[in-house]
């Protein structure tokens, strides 16, 4: 099969693989209908994080599955799945709590499984999938393709941008900051819109996200970072800050505007992957009353809450998704986001 591989620094190729086999009971293959490019994916592409190469990458997909393993349950041949980007047990304590990204055995797509076994990228024509009943979602079908941008979001960026909302305590009625304007920001904007709040605040300096964000239910845009954002804030909320803030970017500079932007008691729900310096000022976090929650979003356990608005179409975060190639110029969807071309690359293998 085919399939991504990253060898360092801007150096993402599209190699020959072993096609995928069923090595435990546990397992199952699917065929890869769609899967994309992360913001989180361009850490190691960008040399920010170390990561061991070569090595098969991809987090993210939709597909179809192939053969199960004699202990699978959830999904058989045929069945049209979500894969969550971090693949659980489904029964462990952090599990059963809801935190399935916090699972005792969990297991991420390019590293080793529980048994040791390797397992492939989600960027490829096949993945086998170790932990199926813990962590596939079935699609009832039969499956429109119109429809599939936007569940295969659901795998990881709208599901995350969902975690920081409910992190920071979003509801009817609240006001919302978020700091980023990725696909995970811009889902962050339509997590919160959907849970009810009552002014939501884009960060944002480019026009076409902007406007994304806008039609997400943003109702305020700040072009402006750092002090001068969280002073644009104040003045858009009459000389107040906000109740709560998303933090979608992972970086010290956007912890800090995310901290600065709510009032004393605020919340603030942080899912940017962290990539660089120390980002939670206790001091600060202390003297203001501020809780911070968040972190790494557990897809599987909000998927089941999030799917049925998705096949209603109340909602469509697919949208975020500006850019579609064929999995043979995976190189160029990698370069494409890197260079901020594009918002999210949606790979067809």
């Amino acid at each position: 099969m085919r399939a991504a591989v990253i060898h360092g620094p801007r150096d993402v190729r599209v190699e020959e693989r072993p096609d995928p086999k069923i090595l435990t009971p546990a397992d199952a293959v699917i065929r890869v209908v769609a899967a994309c490019v992360c913001g989180s994916d361009l850490w190691p592409y960008r040399g920010v994080r170390e990561t061991r190469s070569p090595h098969p990458i991809g987090h993210e997909l939709v597909g179809v599955v192939e053969e199960v393993g004699a202990d699978v349950t959830v999904a058989a041949p045929g069945d049209f799945v979500i894969a969550p980007f971090s693949l659980s047990d489904g029964t462990c304590q952090s599990c059963r709590a809801g935190f399935t990204s916090a699972c005792d055995h969990v297991t991420m797509f390019g590293g080793p499984d529980r048994d040791g076994h390797p397992v492939d990228g989600a960027q490829g024509e096949y993945v086998r999938m170790p932990l199926a009943d813990g962590s596939l979602v079935r699609v009832p079908g039969p499956v429109d393709d119109a429809l599939v941008p936007d569940l295969l979001t659901l795998s990881d960026v709208m599901s995350t941008g969902h975690h920081a909302a409910v992190s920071a305590g979003v509801g009817p009625g609240s006001t919302v900051v978020v700091v980023g304007d990725g696909a995970v920001g811009l889902s962050g904007v339509l997590a919160a819109s959907r849970l009810g709040a009552e002014r939501v605040i884009a960060v944002s300096r480019h026009a076409d996200r902007a406007e994304l964000a806008s039609e997400f239910g943003a109702t305020d845009v700040v072009a402006e970072r750092g002090d001068e954002g969280i002073a644009a804030v104040r003045d858009l909320l009459g000389g107040d800050l906000a109740d709560s803030a998303l933090e979608c970017v992972g970086t010290k500079e956007s912890m800090r505007q995310a901290l600065g932007s709510v009032h004393g008691g605020g919340r603030v729900g942080y899912v940017g992957v962290p990539a660089g310096g120390s980002e939670l000022p206790i001091g600060y976090l202390f003297s203001r009353n501020l809780t911070v929650g968040g972190g790494m979003a557990p897809a599987r356990a909000y998927i089941p809450e999030l799917l049925p608005d998705v096949l209603s179409r109340a909602i469509e975060p697919g949208r975020v998704f500006d850019l579609e190639l064929g999995l043979e110029d995976v190189a160029e969807a990698y370069a494409a986001m890197d260079e901020r071309r594009a918002i999210k690359v949606l790979l067809r293998p």
